[in-house]
């Protein structure tokens, strides 16, 4: 393949030295689907989960048209109409919501694996119930995040799967034949929380699913006691909805905005704001960060920052979202935050936010609140 994979970039999602715009991983699947890629007629090819362009525009640069595309996040779906302006291929391929139609019609489906065994699962369910009957579907990934039982999710909705050879620490898994196409799904999932009052729905791969991660937990039993009055709050990074939800349900009068990059969040959020009950007050944006908000308008936004295994990366996120709601925040407004007591965040939200004291700690997490110092 002559398309330069290396020229791609991840802008507008995080970009620094060692983080990559494509891997050994999409080398592979490219190679390994170029004759069927170019088999496809325009409309037959589908990728799902491509982190910023790399399998797409590689597609597209080996012939195929209309190749429709979801990515997650919001910043995956814009990295790819810039890298596909780049390089002359923005043409070839359209970006679409997960869902039935998405893959109508699909006889190639090149999924980047997601580490996610609950997203694999919707998503290949969603194949084998829509996609033409002779789909094949390529799924890679790095070595370091494959497992065994992502063979065994594959097969629940597929008659067989042939494993590739290894290369660059690389692999992939080819599944044809779906199975139970006129099945339905399991997704979205809907579990109640008796000790929280609340439901909460969740689609595949979103950070908790229906669960309530101990950060949030944590952060939940000092919002409703301590938490300034106020008549709007953000629940920034929102997940499957939970914070803006018991924010919602714990103040009658409270206008909640929830917003997420993911596109599975977001959904998520909604239907979680719907099953409480609160769908009225509680409004779930897909957007990065809070692009969506004007400068010192806002007077309390509430955040667990997504925390990754790469500390670097997951600081640079962090520092992003901090300085985000610095911008959005009201003279005298308050970012309240949890986080993992080992990144010792604090320093940095007092240089970015402002003032910040300490609600509550404990073993693992950290709850503060940062006050926007007001404009001189």
């Amino acid at each position: 393949m002559d398309f330069d994979l290396g020229a791609l970039r991840r802008h507008p999602d995080v970009e620094g030295p060692g983080l990559e715009a494509s891997d050994a991983a999409d080398r592979l699947m490219l190679d390994e689907a170029a004759a069927r890629i170019a088999a496809c007629a325009p409309g037959e090819l589908v990728v799902v989960d491509d982190a910023f362009g790399a399998l797409a525009l590689g597609a597209a640069s080996l012939g195929a048209r209309d190749v429709r595309v979801h990515q997650d996040p919001i910043t995956g779906e814009r990295a790819l109409a810039e890298n596909g302006a780049r390089a002359g291929l923005a043409d070839r391929v359209r970006s679409e919501p997960l869902g039935p139609g998405l893959f109508e019609g699909a006889r190639l489906v090149l999924l980047r694996l997601p580490r996610s065994l609950d997203r694999l699962d919707e998503v290949a369910g969603l194949i084998a119930r829509h996609a033409s009957p002779d789909v094949v579907v390529v799924a890679g990934g790095r070595l370091k995040h494959m497992t065994v039982a992502m063979n065994e999710v594959l097969l629940r909705h597929f008659e067989r799967l042939d494993v590739s050879l290894a290369r660059q620490k690389s692999r992939v898994l080819t599944a044809s034949g779906p199975r139970s196409t006129g099945a339905g799904s399991s997704w979205p999932r809907r579990e109640r929380h008796g000790d929280l009052g609340l439901a909460l729905v969740a689609h595949g791969g979103v950070f908790a699913g229906t669960k309530v991660d101990i950060g949030t937990r944590f952060l939940l039993g000092h919002l409703a006691e301590a938490m300034p009055d106020a008549s709007r709050a953000v629940d920034l990074a929102c997940g499957n909805g939970i914070v803006a939800a018991r924010l919602a349900v714990a103040r009658p009068g409270l206008r909640v905005t929830a917003c997420d990059r993911s596109a599975a969040a977001a959904a998520s959020a909604r239907l979680t704001a719907e099953a409480n009950g609160v769908a009225d007050r509680v409004t779930v944006e897909r957007a990065d960060g809070l692009e969506l908000f004007a400068d010192a308008s806002e007077p309390l936004v509430v955040l667990n920052p997504p925390f990754h295994s790469d500390a670097a990366l997951s600081t640079g996120i962090a520092a992003h979202l901090f300085a985000d709601a610095a911008r959005v925040l009201a003279p005298g407004g308050e970012l309240w935050c949890v986080w993992n007591s080992h990144l010792r965040y604090r320093p940095l939200l007092e240089r970015l936010v402002g003032p910040t004291r300490q609600i509550a700690r404990n073993a693992k997490f950290t709850v503060t609140a940062s006050r926007r110092a007001p404009a001189r």
